[in-house]
């Protein structure tokens, strides 16, 4: 009788397994708790998403790419049954439809995509996807008869993962809701950011990071007719959705404006009839193209950002400065009512969609037909990079002299355009390369949420003419492959130095300890001209080093440089490879700061820069523990952006300065200069405009106007021309302008001892938003600059030219700044 009860027990007990198993069950049933009772390890949300997908004939799920972490990317495909069964011809006639795919077609579903936890602790939105997912199969199948719903429940899971694993191995419990508890207060750098801390909402146009570029890709073969970037803000702001806030962009039709207006209508009747409160056409506008709401409308798309209150401080509850409790729960159910009414009205405007994103792709009201550019070829391949990243077309033109807007003047004027890229708003995709390529954006508005200004001319260092003409161009430019050859009866091998290729190559080549020289004076060999900062591999250098010819023409092939072989060290112009003007570059020892008082995105902009770009190795110091080490080891010391005042007391900036007067060389990047400003002994000095006593009556600026009247003051991400003294080593490889991207009006006057490298004289925007006090502010001004402290230097930097490493123009100034800027001492 035992024997049998136990049979029953066995048996009834693997049924109800094998039923659970073989039924879609919702995230609560899988996960083993409620949605917003606990943070979502990313494995398990993927193991859900796994779970819908094998149990559900309204879903597939697919991956897309990996992250740094090597955690997954992934999307599903939600939708009827007939339509996943059709889905690539759904997909292809979306294409059609605007075409981008050849043939015509006239579709009336509307596809929808769904982007949640870009910022991974605005973790709320994860949590939503999963919940989203199975109340459209179960409970709005009928919406998806005429709707295909694209979920990626989570875009950047390295930065999730880091917050989620922080928060649960921090809280308490039950959770404590007091904002002054440890698991509401972030360690730096939080989770917001990727794996090298770069803020992936920043990134839709840019595509530098790994997670985006995936993400792009795989947005482009759909072409979405909505897409939604869902996030969280501050704990005591409810929820803000569509409609955005001014300014728009000037493409931007008047459908996509009252299609967002109607979405923001149709979620109000949800919010309301539940009595949540909520904002909207406040703070996030649509200007700046890098956005998960800007890039996809310039794609067509009625793009919009949703903000739930919470972000990194809420955890699963949290007391706001109004007196109620926020919870887990109640982020994820907002964003999951969000999400339904977005499909909701999506569904009901399916036909009236598609109709309307044809409409946007019909680009002949554009003023400039094509923008011509021409430079240096690695600016060029690069810039090209971007392009197909993006599926934008592009050709090359045999003209000899177009005429238009020319860039660099920023005024009318002509290039000599022989084999120049060409790239035409005659396109598809021609209203986002107007957006991307315009000389200045306009603006409704100067209170925006970003930068203004982001011309890819400027960003990339190109002569660029705007031509309201039709330029024609055809194809590719074929490349030619360089098969460098080695002379081992030569003096050596010369390279130029024009571009961060060069500057990899350069790095390549001391991570080979391969003895490298750069010349600080023109100079010619043979018939071959070469300008300063060109490289010089010389044979009497590496005597010692075991196949050097051989290393050299190796990495040179891989890098694809050009190496030219010098018959003997004599020049026949200019000075020989003996000469002092012709230096040792160091195989610089690097160390960054990092942790609190460094902006954690700036140093993830060097991180990136050095691990992915240079490819040359650095030391990362905690500011934790910075003050109690012996720099002596390191050559160069990079300060990123940050608030270093409080911290590098009188005793550690002298400990500093005493390290930099033996040899050491300090490089501040952005507030980081703020350090050394007005210090005796750095010969740096604040700009300070002269100030007007203010009326004896006070300011009587209305209350509701002295935000606005404060843009006097800024500088929202404008680009300047600079001038620029190409003689001094961090400058070799640019000509006699830089334009810069300046973030702030931040200014300090010239350098009364040191070098001024780029400067401004008279300020003038070519492009963004400037206040005018703020112009005036920076007459005279410093832009990069190098004082000499003992046999060291300190390099300011007060344009990051790392910014959002999208600014590729910027970056040899860096590399020049570390490798050749005092150059004096070759370490053995």
């Amino acid at each position: 009788m035992k024997k049998l009860i136990i049979t029953l027990f066995v048996v009834t007990v693997t049924t109800c397994l094998t039923y659970s198993q073989n039924k879609l069950q919702s995230p609560a049933e899988f996960l083993g708790y409620e949605i917003g009772d606990q943070f979502t390890r990313h494995a398990d949300v993927v193991n859900y998403f796994n779970h819908v997908a094998g149990h559900s004939n309204m879903v597939s799920y697919h991956t897309y790419g990996k992250t740094n972490e090597r955690r997954p990317l992934t999307y599903a495909i939600v939708s009827s049954e007939e339509n996943l069964n059709n889905i690539e011809n759904i997909r292809v006639n979306n294409l059609k439809n605007i075409g981008i795919a050849e043939g015509t077609a006239n579709p009336e579903i509307a596809i929808v995509w769904l982007s949640y936890n870009v910022h991974g602790n605005e973790a709320s939105g994860t949590e939503s996807a999963m919940q989203t997912i199975y109340e459209l199969i179960t409970k709005k199948a009928a919406w998806l008869q005429n709707t295909v719903v694209i979920i990626d429940p989570c875009i950047n899971p390295d930065g999730r993962d880091r917050y989620v694993n922080w928060y649960n191995q921090t809280k308490a419990t039950p959770y404590n809701t007091d904002q002054i508890a440890t698991e509401h207060n972030e360690p730096w750098p939080g989770g917001r950011p990727n794996h090298y801390l770069f803020d992936l909402n920043r990134d839709w146009a840019w595509a530098t990071q790994v997670e985006s570029r995936q993400r792009i890709k795989a947005y482009n073969t759909w072409m979405p007719h909505i897409h939604v970037d869902f996030h969280e803000q501050g704990i005591n702001e409810p929820y803000y959705f569509a409609p955005a806030a001014e300014p728009f962009h000037e493409i931007i039709t008047p459908w996509q404006r009252d299609f967002q207006t109607q979405i923001g209508k149709n979620h109000a009747r949800y919010f309301d009839a539940e009595g949540w409160l909520f904002f909207t056409r406040e703070r996030f506008d649509l200007l700046y193209p890098s956005y998960g709401d800007t890039y996809p409308t310039f794609m067509g798309a009625i793009g919009m950002t949703y903000e739930q209150a919470g972000h990194g401080r809420a955890g699963l509850g949290i007391q706001t400065d109004e007196g109620y409790v926020l919870t887990l729960k109640d982020r994820a159910l907002h964003h999951t009512t969000t999400g339904l009414s977005t499909v909701e009205i999506s569904s009901k405007q399916a036909k009236k969609l598609n109709t309307e994103f044809k409409k946007f792709f019909n680009t002949s009201g554009l003023k400039y037909k094509s923008y011509v550019l021409n430079g240096e070829a690695d600016k060029i391949n690069a810039l090209v990079k971007l392009l197909e990243t993006h599926d934008i077309k592009y050709g090359y033109t045999n003209t000899a002299k177009i005429s238009g807007f020319n860039f660099k003047e920023n005024k009318q004027g002509s290039i000599n355009a022989n084999g120049a890229l060409v790239v035409s708003t005659n396109q598809p995709k021609g209203k986002m390369v107007k957006v991307l390529f315009e000389p200045n954006a306009k603006l409704s508005d100067p209170l925006t949420y970003d930068i203004t200004a982001w011309s890819v001319p400027h960003a990339y260092g190109l002569d660029a003419i705007a031509s309201t003409s039709l330029i024609p161009a055809n194809g590719n430019k074929k490349a030619n492959t360089i098969n460098n050859t080695a002379n081992t009866s030569g003096a050596g091998y010369i390279t130029k130095w024009n571009s961060i290729d060069d500057a990899a190559f350069m790095a390549d080549l001391l991570r080979h300890n391969i003895r490298v020289r750069f010349s600080e004076k023109d100079f010619s060999n043979g018939t071959e001209n070469f300008k300063k900062g060109s490289l010089i591999i010389t044979k009497s250098d590496n005597r010692k080093t075991k196949n050097y010819d051989k290393t050299v023409i190796d990495i040179a092939n891989t890098h694809q440089r050009k190496l030219y072989t010098a018959p003997t060290s004599f020049s026949s112009k200019g000075v020989d490879f003996g000469s002092p003007d012709v230096k040792l570059i160091n195989n610089q020892r690097i160390a960054v700061l990092k942790g609190r008082y460094t902006s954690s995105l700036s140093y993830g902009e060097i991180w990136y820069f050095f691990e992915q770009q240079l490819k040359f190795p650095i030391t990362s110091i905690d500011t934790d523990y910075f003050k109690n080490i012996d720099l002596a080891k390191y050559d160069v010391l990079i300060m990123p952006n940050g608030y270093y005042n409080s911290y590098l007391d009188k005793g550690a900036l002298d400990k500093l300065k005493g390290w930099v007067s033996s040899g050491g060389k300090v490089i501040a990047i952005g507030n980081a200069v703020r350090t050394f400003a007005d210090k005796k002994g750095f010969d740096l000095k604040k700009n300070k405009t002269d100030k007007k006593e203010k009326d004896s009556i006070g300011n009587l600026t209305p209350y509701d106007q002295r935000e606005r009247k404060s843009v006097k003051n800024f500088i929202t991400g404008s680009i300047f021309k600079t001038k620029v003294d190409h003689s001094h080593p961090m400058a070799f490889g640019y000509d006699d302008t830089y334009f810069s991207l300046k973030l702030g009006s931040s200014s300090y006057k010239f350098l009364q001892n040191g070098y001024n490298i780029a400067y401004i004289e008279k300020p003038q925007s070519v492009s963004g938003f400037a206040g005018a006090d703020a112009l005036k502010n920076l007459n005279n001004s410093l832009v990069f600059g190098e004082s000499r402290v003992g046999s060291g230097s300190i390099i300011y930097m007060v344009d990051n030219p790392l910014f959002r490493s999208f600014w590729e123009n910027g970056k040899l100034f860096f590399v020049n700044a570390i490798f050749f800027a005092n150059n004096n001492k070759f370490r053995i």
